[in-house]
């Protein structure tokens, strides 16, 4: 990135000071949609993992610590004004770090400033009970905060997903230690700078790029961390859980997922369809809440996948900065892991692909969106989570048979239901085995307010709306003997 930067691309924040990280390593981030070097992102080590760590637990035993929960939310309210100041220079930054469309990287920016205002507004709301009890005693709990929290932020959504976890952490009054993703992370680091701005406290906030099996392992084994929030792959989560649990940790998992839609006889093909293809396609494929199964009754099926293929025919895929309907995956190796994942539907009908334009550089990571058509429920695109721009089509008898086609992967973070049957609505919204449900819309993770998270092989605990503060906080009780 260009040298005059407002924020220090090629370092690490550990108590307030932007410093080179202690092995003196860089790594290089690329462009997804030419291949060139963006930038150099520093290559923090064990020791800066344990020197952020530090830094944090001294930040709660001092000023951090120290504030009231308003004078908390009074920071994360002039960190959203400060995001949302910069916007579109963020948007920008993130469209080229991670490959998405400028208008994705736009609303991401939105969300981002949305978080901080969201659980700005909400550190000083989270109260205790007061329990009745024995006579002659009172008895009440209070909310406290687990002390350092480890944020492994992926690159997929670097700066919602940061957000998410670290505004309601800091919300509790927790101190952070964030360790971005290496293949995309330059708005995380932004976000640091500003929440210096901003005037939050030393150590309250610090961040150490680098490696998953370096920094990433080293801050998940730490004694010093009291709380982990990890969003990314299954396989990674359970090597998380696994530290943490040495020392004994609590872990808030966010992994896969491969969420159905379903889309009965008497649903409004024209509010859906945009929502069918949008929950696939948004930022490559590349969300775990992507709506990865469509699920048609058979009395409308030929008519929705004629629809569905008229849209995905239309789609158009080029460099972020184009704007165009998506961009590049992330990497070359994501590339082929896709394309891999794609290969295992050679026996399947493409009922219709998408388009790279010509003048898309050849040294990006581009992969053209596909629907498959007349999919197995038990086919291996339909059960295996492809984090990639390609969707399934399935079809369905009856209600009985569409929940037993839903519920039937090791995963269960969102499902879409459309339908005009209230009763059916109201049905499935129990039925169905996932963390979100959304009716006659999709919303792909949903808003700052619905709170967020899935079953089985999606993980556990839940992020978003007050939820997320319950997550980040701890439950003391008193009991008090007065006689």
């Amino acid at each position: 990135m260009d040298s005059g930067m407002w924020f220090h691309s090629d370092k690490v924040l550990i108590g307030g000071h932007w410093q080179p990280p202690s092995g003196g390593a860089t790594l290089d981030l690329l462009n997804p949609s030419d291949g060139t070097v963006l930038a150099r992102i520093a290559r923090g080590t064990t020791a800066d993992i344990d020197a952020a760590v530090q830094s944090a637990r001294a930040a709660r035993r001092g000023d951090w610590g120290r504030l009231t929960a308003a004078e908390r939310g009074r920071l994360m309210l002039a960190l959203s004004r400060l995001i949302l100041d910069r916007a579109d220079t963020l948007a920008r930054i993130e469209a080229l770090d991670v490959g998405k469309p400028l208008k994705q990287a736009r609303a991401d920016a939105l969300a981002m400033a949305r978080y901080f205002e969201f659980y700005g507004g909400a550190a000083d709301k989270v109260t205790g009970d007061t329990i009745p009890y024995l006579a002659g005693y009172s008895a009440w709990t209070i909310r406290e905060p687990h002390g350092v929290t480890g944020h492994i932020v992926p690159w997929n959504y670097p700066m919602q997903i940061l957000a998410r976890s670290v505004s309601a952490a800091l919300a509790m009054g927790n101190a952070c230690v964030i360790k971005p993703a290496e293949e995309a992370c330059l708005t995380a680091l932004a976000m640091t700078e500003l929440a210096r701005e901003a005037g939050f406290p030393t150590g309250a906030i610090n961040v150490v790029p680098g490696t998953g099996a370096e920094a990433g392992a080293a801050l998940t084994a730490h004694p010093g961390v009291n709380h982990i929030s990890f969003t990314g792959s299954v396989g990674v989560g359970t090597l998380v859980q696994q530290a943490a649990a040495v020392n004994h940790v609590p872990v808030t998992l966010e992994l896969g997922g491969k969420s159905p839609q379903l889309v009965f006889a008497d649903a409004d093909l024209d509010r859906a369809l945009p929502f069918l293809v949008n929950g696939g396609i948004q930022n490559a494929g590349q969300t775990c809440s992507c709506a990865a199964r469509i699920l048609v009754q058979r009395s409308r099926y030929a008519e929705v996948l004629d629809r569905l293929a008229a849209r995905y025919s239309a789609l158009r895929v080029g460099p972020a900065i184009a704007d165009l309907d998506m961009g590049p995956v992330i990497s070359a190796r994501q590339k082929a892991l896709i394309e891999a994942m794609l290969s295992l539907g050679d026996d399947l009908p493409i009922a219709a692909r998408g388009e790279v334009v010509a003048d898309a550089p050849a040294g990006g990571f581009y992969v053209p969106p596909a629907l498959f058509a007349d999919v197995p429920a038990i086919h291996p695109l339909a059960q295996r989570e492809i984090f990639g721009p390609a969707q399934v089509v399935i079809p369905f008898q009856d209600e009985d048979e569409a929940v037993a086609i839903a519920n039937s992967t090791d995963y269960g973070l969102v499902a879409g239901v459309w339908t005009q049957d209230g009763a059916r609505q109201l049905r499935l919204a129990r039925d169905l085995r996932a963390g979100q449900v959304f009716l006659n819309n999709y919303g792909a993770g949903g808003g700052v307010e619905l709170p967020f998270g899935g079953h089985g092989k999606s993980g556990h605990g839940r992020e978003k709306g007050f939820e997320a503060l319950y997550g980040f906080s701890t439950v003391k009780t008193v009991a008090a003997w007065h006689g």
